[in-house]
């Protein structure tokens, strides 16, 4: 079971409805859709519904974190089910596929598209270099295989226009060593002819609108798709700047995948021929036809490297050969060259897709793998095939197509209960028998050897004579007249809703579809005239005559009547049905939600009639018939143990079956259950929505609990580092106070002995915690030191000592030179040297004043600057 959501998004899996009723069904879906939820389980099936607008959910945090889980740990999404796949291969070396279906707009390419970047980005950890490489051929083919096999329709503007089916081949590591691509039933019909609004392939507009003016040049081509009948119809809907970027996208794609610069030069000359060709007229005087014009036929020659006369020739006539022997040429008639010009575009677009898809293989194809040596070749197979079709007209096409979703839901019907049935035995359950709709008989409506439908358009192919579509339609309402599925205006004169000699209804799984027959004999015989194939086998441009083989045969060999449309078809389907059917499915079932491509809007009715035709109902009673939900007996436990007292935190019980008994049974549940060997089955989902909400209530419990404990230990642990580092602190400040008290008294050990006593010895620097201590030792030092210097002062110099220390007091700062480093002799007036005559007259003018004033000592004498 997926993780639950909040109740206010609906159920993420069908099969936990209450009721399993189409009302409930729809209720759910729609309400998903509404709140933005556009994946949805129906147990390992995905349920995708077109959000019509680019979403958040594909990054690289959305990959890893559905990398490596299971599809019950996670919201639905493309993801869980592309990861399952990829476990199933690489644990169990067991072949997987992954199978998208849908209407054309419901979004199986974009499906595809992240399934293929999923597998892409989870594996080749390592970036080996060759692997990168098959990844990224694996990918660009997207690119190129939407160019030329998609187109925009009045449902879609990007719709796959052929089925496409992948296989990824993975070596023993899980890392993809290759791959093969197969297509069916390309729409080729759309080359020569679309349905109002819609446009021809988006190729054609790539090449107009992003070609470079030399490239057009070249091909004789402009611009405007209005110039040509093949692409006139969508010129109106075309977006330039799309094509325009899609082209360069497309050109890079060719060339990161290996196409040299010839053969993507050669495609886009047989579009360039296609186009051309669409432009070709016929005109006849009633005996022959001629062509009007031959410059279109003179550029198509060119392009397709051939004569014109050739190309002339194989538009005109008809190259026959008699029993005999003898070849003739037989004249067309106007109608005859008209079908033959649009029957040679038609091949000429096939082939080449054909063998784009063939040269790609070539590339990403496995080559020389030796399993001795490297270990199982495994393989993820992805099929992206056109959905259910009910059009107001259904022809030919319609019909092969519903034929294959025939084949395909028979498939998935048959698998689903093989799966069941299979996993009821492994665990030991007794399996009861489920009621379905098998339509196992409309398949043999269509195909059945000598009596189906497909049998009936052959046979009127192979009748010599003028064999009509009506006709062939009164062929089948005989021999089909008593089958349950199958009805006619004919057979039912009463049914208005359908025409007399025109039309033929089949009673499908999904509903009846009406198919007018016309046409019909036409598109199954699907011919193309010898002359074209042996024109473009001959053609001097080896690219293109590698695409038409089948031309090197002359017209006298006599070849073996190739198959038609409707059996080719059939026997792709056949093999791709044997195919699917060994490996181990997994279902994307793709949804669209309205026809405006609205985000927003939901169209129940719409909607309803899709869910019927993929027999989405029916899957989700296969699953609900016998027990609605099973897990392992580990994964139960881990997941409910919260729930049951003898199980929390962990239980002490001989296995974890004894242990999920004890919460069945804590809980009543014991009649709604079943054990198998190693799984829990639970009947209702109202049993396992009980034991939810019981663990959705203790949820919020256990994470405050856990919250609570993780804080604690958080706490303790901060403490406990807090207690470590003051420890270490303290040993660190410890040793630095030491370290720097050794290293003091390392320096200052024989000062007592020096000249300076110390002075000129350089302090250490003191750690921060010792800074006010050593502004005090230092101080301490000077003190000393002074007092050194002091004691080896004479008493009779102390005078002039405290003098000079009084006058440093008063002059510091004041004078630069005031007679620090001279003895201060006081009577300087007297003591001259310089000048005896100066000194004289002092004594004597001193005397002078003792005698007069009495004094005893003269102080201080010196003389003046002026202005002092």
């Amino acid at each position: 079971m997926a993780e639950l959501e909040g109740l206010e998004f609906g159920k993420s899996d069908f099969v936990l409805l209450d009721e399993v009723t189409m009302e409930q069904f729809m209720d759910n879906l729609k309400l998903r859709f509404e709140k933005g939820r556009i994946y949805t389980y129906i147990g390992e099936v995905v349920v995708s519904v077109n959000p019509y607008r680019q979403m958040d959910i594909y990054g690289k945090d959305t990959i890893d974190a559905y990398r490596g889980r299971e599809l019950y740990e996670n919201p639905p999404h493309l993801y869980a089910v592309s990861d399952a796949a990829y476990k199933a291969m690489k644990r169990r070396a067991k072949d997987t596929c992954i199978v998208i279906s849908g209407e054309s707009g419901a979004g199986k390419t974009e499906a595809s598209k992240y399934i293929m970047q999923y597998i892409a980005a989870i594996t080749n950890p390592n970036q080996r270099v060759e692997v990168e490489s098959v990844k990224n051929v694996l990918l660009k083919s997207n690119c190129v295989l939407e160019a030329f096999g998609n187109a925009k329709t009045n449902r879609n503007d990007n719709s796959s226009r052929f089925g496409k089916y992948m296989d990824i081949n993975f070596n023993f590591n899980g890392d993809p060593t290759g791959g093969n691509i197969n297509n069916y039933l390309l729409e080729k019909s759309r080359v020569v002819q679309q349905q109002d609004g819609e446009r021809n392939f988006h190729s054609f507009y790539q090449l107009l609108h992003g070609g470079s003016d030399e490239m057009l040049g070249s091909f004789h081509l402009q611009r405007d798709p209005a110039l040509y009948t093949y692409t006139k119809e969508g010129a109106a809907t075309a977006t330039s700047n799309n094509d325009r970027s899609s082209h360069k996208a497309v050109m890079s794609a060719l060339e990161a995948i290996g196409f040299s610069q010839e053969e993507i030069t050669s495609i886009y000359q047989v579009l360039a021929a296609i186009l051309l060709l669409g432009n070709v007229q016929f005109e006849s005087d009633g005996e022959s036809v001629q062509i009007v014009g031959l410059e279109a036929v003179n550029h198509i020659s060119e392009l397709i490297a051939s004569d014109v006369d050739s190309v002339c020739k194989s538009l005109l006539f008809r190259t026959v050969a008699t029993g005999g022997g003898e070849v003739i040429e037989k004249g067309h008639t106007e109608q005859d060259a008209c079908f033959g010009c649009s029957a040679f575009a038609k091949a000429l677009y096939e082939r080449l897709f054909g063998w784009i898809v063939n040269r790609i293989n070539s590339v990403i194809e496995v080559k020389d793998y030796n399993p001795v040596l490297h270990g199982k070749n495994t393989v993820i197979g992805v099929l992206d095939i056109y959905g259910f079709e009910i059009f107001d007209n259904n022809s030919f096409e319609q019909f092969c197509i519903n034929y294959c979703n025939e084949k395909l839901q028979q498939l998935f019907i048959e698998l689903i209960l093989r799966q069941e049935q299979g996993e009821y035995q492994r665990e030991g359950i007794t399996w009861q028998h489920i009621d379905y709709f098998n339509n196992q008989i409309i398949v043999d409506l269509v195909e059945q050897p000598h009596k189906g439908i497909i049998s009936i358009l052959d046979e009127a192919c192979l009748t010599v004579g003028k064999v009509t579509d009506t006709v062939c339609l009164e062929s089948m309402d005989t021999k089909l007249a008593q089958h349950p599925h199958y009805t006619s205006r004919k057979l039912s004169p009463t049914d208005k809703t359908m025409d007399f000699q025109k039309q033929f209804r089949i009673r499908h799984y999904a509903g009846d579809v009406t198919y007018s027959v016309e046409g019909f004999l036409d598109k199954n015989k699907d011919l193309l005239f010898q002359d074209f194939k042996r024109l473009m086998y001959n053609s001097a441009n080896p690219v293109m005559k590698e695409m038409w083989p089948d031309g090197q045969l002359s017209i006298t060999e006599v070849t073996k009547r190739p198959l038609t449309a409707a059996t080719l078809f059939k026997n792709s389907i056949v093999a791709l049905v044997d195919k699917l059917g060994c490996k181990e499915p997994y279902y994307v079932r793709c949804i669209k939600p309205n026809e405006m491509k609205s985000q927003v809007l939901f169209d129940d009715a719409r909607c309803q009639h899709q869910v019927a035709y993929l027999g989405l109902m029916e899957n989700v009673m296969v699953r609900r018939a016998g027990f609605a939900y099973r897990q392992h007996y580990a994964r139960v436990l881990q997941r409910y143990k919260m729930t049951c007292e003898y199980t929390w935190p962990n239980h002490l019980m001989a296995s974890d079956r004894e242990a999920v008994e004890a919460i069945i049974t804590q809980h009543g549940f014991q009649d709604d259950v079943a054990y198998g060997h190693t799984k829990l089955f639970v009947r209702s989902p109202r049993s396992l929505y009980t034991l939810e909400q019981e663990r959705a209530a203790l949820i919020p419990i256990l994470v405050l609990f856990l919250q609570k404990v993780w804080r604690g230990a958080l706490a303790r642990r901060r403490c406990r580092r807090m207690r470590a580092i003051y420890a270490i602190m303290g040993c660190f400040k410890r040793y630095k106070v030491k370290a720097h008290f050794r290293e003091v008294e390392r320096r200052f050990t024989n000062v007592r002995t020096m000249a300076d006593y110390g002075r000129s010895v350089e302090w250490p620097t003191p750690p921060a915690a010792l800074s006010q201590f050593h502004n005090n030792t230092v101080m301490l030092h000077r003190r000393w030191w002074a007092r050194q210097i002091v004691k080896n002062i004479p008493p009779s110099d102390m005078l002039e000592v405290r003098a000079k220390v009084a006058a440093l007091t008063a002059l510091s700062g004041e004078r630069k030179d005031w007679g620090v480093s001279r003895a201060w002799e006081r009577d300087y007036l007297a003591n001259v040297r310089d000048c005896p005559q100066t000194s004289a007259a002092f004594i004597r003018v001193s005397k002078e004043l003792r005698n007069r004033d009495e004094h005893n000592q003269v102080l201080f004498s010196g003389f003046l600057s002026e202005g002092e």
